[in-house]
């Protein structure tokens, strides 16, 4: 026990000097038992006040986009905003010093925030955590949870950088109770411009500069990094636009993580510099698209995998990916299933991967990967409909696999073979990729590339091949040579792959 202890220790240390982060000042955390109910919030079994010298107070105060404004209030439109006698209803639990907290019990209309002060970002001893243990919260018009501001002990000059960050030190901190199941519904808060700070275009009827003042799209939020940890208790999300979210970093290490969005399961928005890690437990994404669009796991800087499982089904009808990030993924272990309608440059990896891009779009069904035994290697029941699959897992080793649809097998070929490089999906028949197609509208010149036409292929002019056009019968390109379409898809150790497949009929 002692030598775990202490490797344990020497982990946390060099994770937190590797990333620049100092281990936070406050190592004994006060504990405090928060229970929420409708009728009235308990602070260590004696009732909250509305006093904001405390600890923790209650107020009626929620952060909203209201409704009634113009153009100058915010980007937002009628569909993001809310009337006042709406948010009034809703109960913020303020959280303001450092400390653990545990949650339980059910807030119908709430808010759980966390709010140490502006210079907190700055402080390595501002930091909260919060133990969800049967926590149930909804709010309907902004997230539920949300932190302010705490220890930012990340970086967010892109000149520093880097794929690999230690977030151990952060100020927001999230640990899902053992053997509890958590629920969060939320919505989100559209962006509100700074009063004083709007420019409008010389007519008057365009804002043309605005400072931020508010803008927070998931329902469970953080403006600073963020961890989450646990063993087999449960975080269900159910979002009304964005799910998880957080501004500069977030690290998952454990716990039961399902969500279900009407955009990005999960967004960390630091543009080229946020990191998305995931080093364990069970993340399961559905992306519902009541939005229109929506990735499964969406960094804007990089996303790395180093274990755990993740299942994340991107919108079923936009041009969006089951996992996207702006710099690179790098699947390093665990076990990933990720379907969409385009592929993100996956670099790297130490582990062994298969990309599947279809010559039709695949309505949803169970998809299995099986060895040359026949042993089943990854399977995984898919809701939304997608045109490119993504299989990681340990197991796959050098060897054969074949491919199943709801027992029925599929064919193909290799497309592009070198890591780096992927084969970007077409678009399910009668799609056609959403105006702006990524929520900050940023241009994605290489997201935006028609697919690669194989040889032998005639579909109308520029289209890319669909469902019903001819397929090559015997032969599809791969590099300068050309192999058979086969039942078999051979991959070697240490390579990453890329198929084109269609199901035999």
């Amino acid at each position: 026990m002692k030598n775990t202890l202490s490797l344990l220790l020497v982990t946390v240390l060099l994770t937190a000097l590797f990333a620049g982060c100092a281990i936070p000042a406050t190592k004994n955390l006060t504990e405090t038992e928060i229970s929420l109910s409708d009728n009235g919030i308990t602070v260590d079994g004696v009732s909250a006040t509305g006093d904001p010298t405390q600890a923790v107070y209650v107020a009626n105060d929620i952060v909203y986009y209201e409704a009634g404004h113009d153009f100058t209030y915010g980007e937002g439109s009628e569909k993001d905003a809310h009337t006042k006698e709406e948010a009034d209803g809703h109960t913020v639990v303020h959280i303001t010093k450092p400390g653990k907290y545990t949650l339980s019990g059910t807030l119908s209309k709430g808010q759980i925030a966390v709010d140490l002060g502006e210079e907190a970002e700055d402080d390595p001893s501002s930091v909260v955590t919060l133990i969800l243990n049967n926590a149930d919260i909804t709010s309907t018009v902004a997230p539920a949870v949300i932190f302010y501001n705490v220890y930012e002990c990340g970086d967010d000059d892109e000149e520093n950088a880097k794929e690999t960050v230690g977030t151990s030190a952060a100020g927001a901190n999230v640990i899902i109770a053992d053997g509890s199941i958590n629920t969060i519904n939320a919505s989100y808060v559209a962006r509100i411009y700074k009063p004083g700070t709007v420019e409008l275009d010389d007519d008057g009827k365009k804002v043309e500069d605005a400072e931020k003042l508010h803008k927070y799209d998931g329902a469970f939020y953080s403006r600073m990094s963020m961890n989450i940890d646990g063993n087999d208790g449960v975080l269900n999300i159910n979002a009304e636009n964005e799910g998880l979210d957080s501004e500069l970093h977030l690290t998952i290490n454990g716990g039961n993580i399902n969500i279900v969005s009407g955009n990005d399961g999960i967004n960390t928005n630091e543009d080229n510099v946020s990191v998305t890690t995931i080093n364990g437990g069970n993340v399961n994404i559905f992306v519902d698209g009541k939005t229109g669009e929506g990735d499964g796991i969406d960094s804007n800087g990089w996303l790395v995998i180093n274990g755990g499982s993740v299942v994340a089904q991107g919108c079923g009808t936009s041009m969006d990916s089951g996992i996207d990030s702006d710099r690179g993924i790098s699947i390093n272990g665990g076990s990933v299933v990720a379907t969409g309608n385009m592929l993100d440059r996956i670099s790297e990896s130490k582990q062994n991967f298969a990309v599947f891009t279809f010559t039709s779009s695949q309505n949803g069904g169970t998809y299995t990967l099986k060895n040359s035994t026949g042993a089943t290697v990854a399977e995984t029941k898919i809701t939304n409909a997608f045109s490119s699959l993504i299989i990681s897992d340990e197991s796959i080793t050098e060897g054969d696999y074949t491919l199943w649809k709801d027992g029925k097998q599929f064919e193909g070929a290799v497309s592009e073979g070198s890591s780096g490089r992927g084969f970007h999906g077409a678009p399910p028949e009668g799609m056609t990729p959403p105006e702006g197609m990524h929520e900050k509208g940023k241009e994605r010149p290489d997201r935006k590339k028609p697919p690669e036409i194989p040889e032998g292929m005639n579909p109308p002019e520029g289209m890319p091949p669909r469902e019903g056009m001819n397929r090559p019968d015997q032969k599809m390109p791969t590099g300068n040579d050309a192999i058979e379409l086969s039942e078999i898809f051979t991959i070697k150790d240490g390579g990453n792959y890329f198929f084109v497949v269609s199901l035999i009929s």
